[in-house]
């Protein structure tokens, strides 16, 4: 039995995971590239934001409002040990805008729209529309990619911002008919310890979520393997990429962001 068997699999496995990282990093830059050169296509990009932002503005929406409540009752809860039960509306304020707001909100764009662009991007290969758009001198990339992109670069932090309002209004509902808070003194306790950076920082994120969303969708689904297998493990991959990916992103951006 070979010693430097398992040394050389893991080698292939992570020069394979370097290519694939690779790849989908120039695909991203070469996007990014057709959103800044014309010719413009208005019309996809307004079905685009349509899709990514205001069909899933529900999702998010309850995702918010019910983490919100729960996050009032959780640091209730936790607060109470240590006489500190009037920390919960700068706290949920605070946790929604910075953190489980932009998080929780790219990940339910990701489950939804990253499955969907993948999918459809995916069955276009399949069913050959791709290459027809490119027998029509329209670059798929231009058509296809940048626009949504673009869309859902700015369509996420508008959804985190909203996010953000629902959770407060959450913990603000549970705060004042469960936990016994002045419902005065809990909104103005809340806006006496929110900054301008929470919230701005809290947007930062969306937007760069929006984007790993939006390419990851695009990458998987324009290089989908043949078939419904290759469409479907196209749409699995957008979605744990894409999820794993906001994760990442959001710890590098925090300790950017609050390091100091």
């Amino acid at each position: 039995m070979n010693v430097l068997a398992p040394v050389a699999a893991a080698g292939r496995a992570s020069l394979a995971a370097l290519a694939a990282i690779g790849r989908a990093a120039l695909f991203a830059a070469d996007a990014v590239s057709h959103i800044l050169r014309p010719p413009f296509y208005l019309r996809e990009f307004g079905a685009a934001l349509m899709a990514i932002g205001w069909l899933s503005l529900p999702v998010v929406g309850l995702t918010a409002l019910f983490t919100g409540g729960a996050l009032a009752l959780q640091i209730y809860a936790g607060g109470a040990r240590f006489n500190a039960e009037s920390v919960v509306p700068s706290i949920v304020a605070i946790g929604m805008v910075r953190e489980l707001g932009p998080v929780l909100g790219g990940l339910m764009v990701a489950a939804r729209v990253a499955s969907s662009i993948a999918a459809e991007l995916g069955t276009m290969k399949v069913t050959e529309q791709i290459d027809a758009l490119v027998t029509l001198s329209t670059h798929p990339m231009k058509y296809l990619a940048a626009p949504r992109l673009l869309a859902a670069t700015l369509a996420v932090p508008l959804l985190v911002a909203v996010g953000d309002i629902i959770g407060i209004a959450g913990g603000y509902l549970v705060g004042t008919t469960r936990l016994g808070f002045n419902p005065a003194t809990y909104i103005r306790t809340t806006v006496d310890f929110l900054e301008a950076w929470d919230v701005g920082s809290g947007l930062v994120k969306g937007a760069v979520f929006g984007f790993i969303v939006a390419a990851m969708g695009c990458y998987f689904g324009m290089t989908s393997g043949r078939g419904a297998q290759g469409v479907g493990r196209a749409t699995k991959s957008a979605v744990v990429t894409a999820s794993v990916l906001i994760l990442a992103a959001n710890y590098i951006l925090t300790e950017l962001f609050f390091s100091a």
